[in-house]
């Protein structure tokens, strides 16, 4: 994180300060290392807008989702019980985070356990801030560029969040396609409920190479997600097609932090 301004929730409590949001950073965003260039470039546009937050440093466990998923209920209340413990105990009330995993887990999954929190996806906060004139992008650097967005299945179908960042897209002076399975329709990119940590099962074809497929059928310049698994399967995709030097993937949060006027 050099360059950019990260403090803990202890230490901004410590100094007496309440920051505005908790950065949710995520298993994928904290170690993956593809993953840790989204979690900057958010960070960075929190700091460079003005938008006081924090994230929990080493504090922060797995929400439990990938255990959830596969089918170790013992294993989430674990895992979530030590994170509501925390958040709690820092009387938290506003999450943002950049995986839709983590953010169907807080929202939806951990109210039942005593977890009850205003959570947002990153493409929902960014577009607050786009609205609010907290954050204005110029765009140039993405005209002529045609652009494809993925729905994460845990940010759309799961959540119903489908416009948001497609209205933060348009932002950008680009074109906007969409694929053929898109929004309520959307195809998964394989990595959802914990298949990112297994081997595929037999079949004719791995399912991010078709998800792949239909975003090449969009003829891109960049195919653009919200979600750190659906950025890994889609790159494998795109290396698997032999474009990566014709077709980029990136997260919103890139895209914005590129573009914006800061």
């Amino acid at each position: 994180m050099k360059k950019i301004e990260i403090h803990t929730f202890s230490e901004l409590l410590a100094q007496g300060k309440t920051p505005e949001i908790l950065f949710w950073v995520g298993c994928a965003g904290s170690f993956d290392e593809r993953a840790k260039k989204i979690t900057k470039a958010f960070a960075n546009i929190l700091n460079q807008a003005n938008v006081s937050f924090a994230v929990l440093g080493s504090e922060e466990g797995c929400t439990g989702d990938p255990a959830k998923r596969a089918g170790n209920e013992f294993l989430f209340q674990m895992q979530a019980l030590s994170n509501i413990e925390v958040l709690n105990g820092y009387n938290v009330k506003k999450i943002v985070t950049t995986c839709p995993h983590c953010f169907n887990t807080l929202k939806n999954e951990y109210p039942e356990l005593g977890g009850n929190y205003e959570v947002m996806h990153h493409t929902q906060f960014l577009k607050s801030l786009l609205n609010e004139g907290r954050l204005t992008v110029s765009g140039g650097a993405f005209k002529g560029k045609r652009i494809t967005f993925h729905d994460p299945c845990y940010l759309g179908r799961a959540n119903n969040v489908y416009e948001a960042p497609r209205e933060v897209l348009e932002k950008l002076d680009a074109e906007l396609s969409e694929m053929k399975s898109c929004k309520q329709k959307g195809l998964c990119c394989g990595a959802g409920g914990a298949q990112m940590f297994k081997d595929a099962e037999p079949g004719d074809k791995e399912i991010n190479i078709k998800r792949t497929e239909e975003a090449l059928d969009t003829k891109p310049d960049i195919i653009a997600s919200g979600c750190p698994f659906c950025n890994t399967m889609l790159t494998d995709g795109i290396k698997n097609k032999k474009e990566e030097d014709n077709v980029q993937v990136l997260d919103i949060a890139e895209l914005i932090n590129q573009a914006s006027d800061l």
